[in-house]
């Protein structure tokens, strides 16, 4: 079934669907949105529906406990939210997790709860303060599957991880992520975790702090047909 979840792992569901405002380019016309098992808690991560969403909407069913958690990385990233929430609102207790800014591309914010980096999320998870000055964007660490998220951050490029440049990379560009953007996600790499998740790109699913170390180091990465 096209846009089938995938399972990554124990308790662990990916899929994809089009992004829906890209246009430049195959890399980034797809996003990815992730599904977990921890414990009584099913979470979601960014999810988008796609076009033909029976098998997504099937696995959230199969999943489905007395609570559905769907979290959010970044504002933009609400998309299939509401959607999903309405559709599964009278057989369980959903909330919408996310920045404050989320609030304004819902519709009916009606069980939305913004969160700060620092404050209990389900299931343990955590949000993650980045930028200088802070972006929108809180990468999540789930304790559960020893998993960080990111929305778009970082990528995943050719089989390794690199930071996400929103411009195109010169000398004063690499600078100010060396100097004043990576230094903000160093701290990312002491948390307990193995696997990476992006929206962008295939997930690495062991090695992961490496890989993310390893793309601090490196030259940011920028792409734009």
């Amino acid at each position: 079934m096209p846009h089938a979840p995938e399972q990554l792992a124990d308790g662990l569901w990916r899929w994809t669907a089009r992004h829906p405002e890209w246009h430049p380019g195959e890399f980034g016309s797809k996003v990815a949105s992730f599904a977990l098992s921890a414990g009584p808690e099913t979470l979601l991560v960014d999810p988008l529906l796609p076009p033909d969403p029976d098998g997504v909407l099937d696995l959230i069913a199969e999943l489905l406990g007395d609570r559905l958690e769907i979290l959010i990385t970044i504002p933009y990233h609400v998309r299939s939210s509401e959607q999903i929430r309405d559709r599964f609102r009278a057989e369980a207790e959903i909330t919408i997790w996310g920045h404050p800014a989320c609030r304004k591309r819902l519709g009916d914010p009606g069980g939305f709860s913004a969160f700060e980096p620092g404050d209990p999320l389900p299931a343990g998870a955590t949000a993650h303060r980045i930028g200088k000055p802070r972006r929108f964007e809180t990468p999540l660490h789930l304790p559960s599957h020893r998993a960080l998220v990111f929305g778009d951050a970082v990528a995943e490029v050719d089989g390794a991880l690199r930071v996400w440049s929103e411009n195109s990379v010169d000398g004063e560009v690499s600078r100010f992520y060396h100097e004043r953007f990576n230094p903000t996600l160093e701290p990312l790499l002491e948390l307990d975790f193995d696997r990476v998740l992006v929206t962008h790109g295939q997930p690495i699913l062991q090695g992961g702090r490496a890989d993310l170390e390893s793309a601090l180091r490196a030259e940011p990465w920028y792409h734009r047909d």
